[in-house]
């Protein structure tokens, strides 16, 4: 079954509850800030994550910062519940690996 792509308000309501995340382009976006040391870590445990899910991120590592990007390609690279459910768990895994968004 096709992934459905979330209305604007269905967006907003799910970044509601994600600090540090927005949609820019068509994609979820965050960028963590971590000591150096901790990303490889924080990457492993999100790669773990995005292979239980069967769902995969767009990530770019840079020195202390690791950002995300997601969309659901087999909706047309829309926003769907696939992506909101794997910011929510990269969400959860960055303050459990010490990440922080990088606006704070």
């Amino acid at each position: 079954m096709a992934a459905t792509p979330l209305t604007d308000a269905e967006i907003a309501q799910a970044l509601a509850d994600l600090p540090g995340w927005t949609a820019q382009d068509g994609r979820l976006a965050a960028v963590y800030k971590a000591d150096r040391a901790a990303v490889p870590g924080f990457y492993a445990a999100v790669a773990a994550a995005e292979d239980e899910a069967n769902h995969h991120a767009e990530i770019t590592v840079l020195y202390g910062t690791v950002g995300f990007a997601l969309n659901t390609h087999d909706a047309g690279g829309a926003i769907t519940a696939l992506d909101t459910a794997l910011a929510e768990r990269i969400s959860a895994l960055a303050v459990e690996r010490g990440a922080r968004p990088a606006g704070k």
